[in-house]
């Protein structure tokens, strides 16, 4: 998914609280994160969100108060991989519309915060989401080989900057700037696979009720003990946040030595899918009346009535993979050719043959929320598919 709303959130207590970790269970019981890239530390302090790019001449982009040109995301550079469709959706911040899904889902979470913990915890929600390597790897103690820091993963502006992967890059910044409580919501972004039907997870029975729940013990570089929190619904266990004790190592490099944090995030997105029945990521996106309209300020869980009934028209491509090709890198360029038109990107078909080649099928769906598409605009885009990726992938088309 290009953007992921995620929702962040951070403790402080002294050391004190070594001892007492078996509370974690039911103190994240209530714990929340939203989708469109959002965190539990998020900054709108002064400075705080301030990078060092120059500032431009023409602002095509307002991000808490910094004004971005294109230019200065998507650049001539051989390190810089996000396309114009991912641009546009920088500075959008549909967590801060009081009106939209996210909006409403963010703002529950915050009530909660603030009717069970009065004044003590620091909201933040328009924290710039670039940010440089150190923040959102390095301060996080995500290691040197790890996966997440590939160009297949993340977004490049240089070699030293990215689009944030999630919103735990304002934690350590938040700390040496003396906050100790305090919740990040903000959009972050991910190269992956392009599926309007992401499985729906939520939880927090603030949010829906009386759910059966269970911790799951994980893995995550920046905390220790690490949990995962789940949910049994229709007859399945769905994952919901991740959360756990934060490394004391990120403490000590930001001037808190003698303390001890806790953490947890979540996707909105998601969440919000399950809450409102949104039955297509796409549609957080869509300006259409007949969505915007359904949806009002702290209306949490009205159920959304479909308007689309616009049937998907699906398109196949085989080509013989080398080497360098990744399902991430197909997907970044069918986005970049079709943008919000297509649905879903599905390998449906491979195989090795005696020579230890191997074919890969994707099967492509096309489909607009809002109309009909004609044949000819879908063979057109179809054609700029197979042209882009036979050139830009190497691979052999079949």
């Amino acid at each position: 998914m290009a953007t992921i709303l995620s929702f962040s959130f951070v403790q402080l207590q002294s050391s004190l609280f070594r001892q007492r970790t078996n509370l974690l269970t039911r103190t994240f019981a209530f714990s929340s994160s939203f989708s469109s890239s959002s965190s539990a530390a998020s900054i709108s302090a002064p400075n705080l969100s301030r990078k060092k790019w120059k500032q431009p001449v023409f602002s095509a982009l307002d991000l808490g108060g910094v004004k971005v040109n294109r230019e200065d995301v998507v650049r001539d550079d051989p390190t810089n991989n996000v396309p114009d469709n991912i641009f546009s959706k920088l500075g959008v911040q549909l967590h801060r519309r009081d009106q939209h899904p996210l909006g409403i889902l963010k703002n529950a979470i915050y009530e909660y915060f603030d009717t069970n913990y009065s004044n003590k915890y620091n909201k933040f929600d328009d924290l710039s989401p670039i940010v440089s390597v150190k923040e959102n790897f390095d301060d996080v103690l995500v290691p040197e080989d790890h996966v997440s820091r590939s160009y297949n993963d993340t977004y490049y502006v240089d070699p030293q900057t990215v689009l944030r992967c999630h919103t735990s890059a304002h934690q350590a910044e938040l700390l040496r700037s003396g906050y100790t409580h305090f919740l990040v919501t903000g959009d972050v972004y991910r190269r992956d696979s392009i599926d309007s039907t992401h499985y729906p997870v939520f939880h927090a029975r603030h949010l829906f009720g009386s759910v059966e729940m269970r911790w799951v013990d994980t893995y995550f570089p920046f905390t220790n003990p690490s949990f995962e929190l789940e949910i049994y619904f229709k007859e399945k266990w769905l994952e919901v946040l991740g959360c756990g004790v934060t490394e004391q190592e990120i403490l000590r490099k930001n001037g808190k030595p003698n303390n001890v944090a806790w953490a947890f995030g979540l996707g909105l997105e998601r969440l919000a899918m399950v809450l409102f029945d949104i039955p297509d990521i796409r549609l957080f996106w869509s300006n259409d009346e007949r969505f915007t309209s359904q949806f009002s300020e702290g209306q949490l869980g009205v159920k959304f009535k479909p308007f689309s009934k616009y049937p998907p028209c699906y398109k196949d491509i085989s080509f013989w993979i080398n080497e360098s090709f990744t399902e991430n890198n197909l997907c970044e360029l069918v986005r970049g050719i079709a943008g919000d038109l297509v649905e879903e990107v599905q390998l449906i078909d491979n195989f090795t043959n005696k020579k230890g080649m191997t074919s890969h099928c994707y099967r492509i769906a096309y489909r607009s929320m809002e109309r009909s598409l004609t044949d000819d605009e879908i063979n057109d885009l179809q054609w700029k598919v197979r042209d882009q990726v036979q050139s830009k992938l190497n691979v052999v088309l079949r």
